[in-house]
């Protein structure tokens, strides 16, 4: 029942594995990291293998990609793996079938998994020709590998208890990119920290990690089981409108009131007088009552996650360390990179997934009107959230850490924090115009914004560490100004000495290229997507699907 003769295990391998974008995303996995370790190999006609720096180097960078990657898919696999029941509307009847709790999580689990594995699996060649370059033992491989797989599934798990717990998949993705991120952040920092220490490091990813991921993998287990052994949304395909008030009074840690400052900027309270003349009926319905009708529980655990890892980030970067402010920007940043797309991304999905996209087009509610209804309410809901981050900066200005002096910075850091709300939000809207359903338009959008500003980055840090002086690493530092992150750092900030860690990196004035090119870059890049939205909007786009 588990294993040999589990439908939903043969339903998902069967319908996935054999799915052309399967095949695609293999090709293209394998692609992307043999062409960084063809990139990478060594140069020179002859090996010094008593300096195998390079190998170490080289393997390094491979396993880091790999993981990076495979942690990044992850939630597209298993993320959506219970809520696309709810979304397909045959939650209810998979609950119902004699299939056990723990068979239907175990399937869902092996299924997602077993995609991963395959892909990890076809990359054992690649890893296998840097061996004899030297530096590397094969048992730091295997410990390598026994790392990522047990981390894989710790991130497999974690997405499942997300996916159980609501009924949208967005809102399960992100939830799962927030836990999983900061754990992958970990494991590369301690994988790098017992670098020299091999037999220590060896040690560590085959017992330690194993041994942690599982139970963790356990406890997540046992969450999910409960929640399909009593599902609280049975009776409604889990799409019930949530209460707020109920929900209110049995939420756990925070809680949302939301006619008080400054809940109701992001979540005003629904509407109990008639709509003013002139107001914009589409950006009211969508901030009161369509992005909160399932509920606040995935607001609330975005706000406490975000401020848990924000607090010691701010500590540090800001007021111990204040030349590390640009990583604390960088942790703003990423954290709209998830948040953003996520309210905007179904805005005209949705309306397509009822089927009221044709209604609302023959109102007398302008193309204009509802672009601009969609757009501001997602982009206002992000945007209040990651200020939230924000404030803490605005505070450092005015303590006595060294920032008064830096103020043409602090204010580059809040333009910079402006338009990459703006891009997440357009980047979003113009992908839900363009696919007809939500998971797609999402997934879409985080891989758009991921190519624009994580990308470059990748590529600089590759060409800067393979290729040190060469016109290729000019070219490609000149592509880094379409990442918000490279233009943080590229401004410059000036202390004494006295408060400047020794290994902290200074950025000069020759950096601000970067910077102004990120401007430039991305209003073209935003007002060319409004352009392409309104005209889609106008030649109604995909009305009839």
């Amino acid at each position: 029942m588990y294993l040999t003769q589990n439908p939903v295990l043969q339903y998902e391998l069967l319908s996935n594995l054999r799915l052309f974008r399967a095949f695609v995303l293999l090709f293209a996995y394998v692609a992307l990291l043999g062409g960084v370790v063809y990139l990478a190999w060594p140069q020179s006609q002859t090996l010094d293998f008593a300096q195998p720096e390079e190998a170490k180097r080289l393997v390094n960078l491979f396993f880091f990609g790999q993981y990076m990657l495979a942690s990044l898919m992850t939630p597209s696999f298993a993320a959506g793996a219970i809520t696309g029941e709810k979304e397909r509307q045959s939650y209810e009847m998979l609950l119902a079938s004699p299939l056990r709790p723990g068979a239907i999580v175990l399937g869902k689990l092996l299924a997602a998994l077993l995609h991963l594995a395959i892909l990890m699996i076809c990359s054992l060649p690649i890893v296998m020709l840097c061996l004899p370059l030297g530096g590397v033992h094969y048992t730091e491989v295997i410990g390598a590998y026994v790392a990522m797989i047990s981390s894989v599934t710790l991130s497999g798990m974690i997405c499942l208890w997300a996916s159980s717990y609501f009924s949208r998949t967005s809102a399960s993705l992100l939830v799962s990119y927030l836990m999983i991120l900061p754990l992958a952040m970990v494991g590369v920092l301690v994988w790098n920290a017992l670098g020299s220490q091999g037999t220590a490091r060896v040690f560590f990813a085959t017992t330690v990690v194993p041994a942690v991921c599982l139970g963790l993998s356990a406890v997540f287990w046992f969450a999910t089981t409960r929640r399909l052994l009593h599902p609280a949304d049975f009776g409604s395909g889990g799409k019930d409108v949530v209460d707020l008030d109920n929900e209110a009074r049995e939420a756990v840690g925070l809680y949302i009131k939301r006619d008080e400052f400054p809940d109701r900027l992001f979540a005003p309270p629904k509407r109990t007088t008639l709509l003013e003349d002139g107001a914009n009926p589409i950006y009211d319905k969508e901030m009161r009552s369509e992005i909160f009708s399932q509920g606040t529980l995935m607001l609330r655990l975005v706000i406490q996650i975000s401020m848990l890892l924000a607090l010691p980030i701010m500590a540090v970067c800001l007021y111990i360390f204040p030349q590390y402010a640009p990583w604390y920007i960088g942790y703003v940043l990423l954290f709209n990179m998830l948040v953003g797309p996520v309210f905007s991304a179904g805005s005209v999905c949705n309306e397509r997934e009822r089927e009221t996209l044709d209604l609302l087009l023959v109102t007398l509610i302008t193309p204009w009107q509802m672009l601009w209804g969609k757009l501001l309410s997602g982009l206002r809901v992000s945007s209040v959230l990651s200020s939230f981050l924000m404030w803490p900066v605005l505070l450092a200005c005015l303590m006595p850490v060294g920032y008064w002096s830096n103020l043409g910075t602090m204010l580059g850091y809040f333009v910079i924090f402006a338009l990459t709300c703006i891009t997440t939000a357009m980047t979003a809207l113009f992908c839900s115009v363009i696919f007809s359903k939500t998971s797609q338009s999402l997934m879409a959008s985080y891989l758009i914004i991921i190519t624009l500003f994580v990308a470059p980055l990748a590529a600089r840090y590759f060409s800067e560490t393979f290729f040190t002086g060469t016109e290729a690493a000019a070219v490609v530092r000149l592509t880094s100004v379409t990442s918000p992150f490279a233009a943080a750092f590229a401004l410059p900030l000036e202390f004494d000495t006295e408060i400047r860690p020794p290994d902290a990196k200074v950025s000069s004035w020759k950096d601000m290229d970067i910077f102004f090119g990120y401007l430039a870059t991305t209003l073209a890049y935003n007002g060319a997507l409004l352009g392409i939205i309104v005209w889609l909007f106008q030649a109604r786009w995909r009305v009839a699907d």
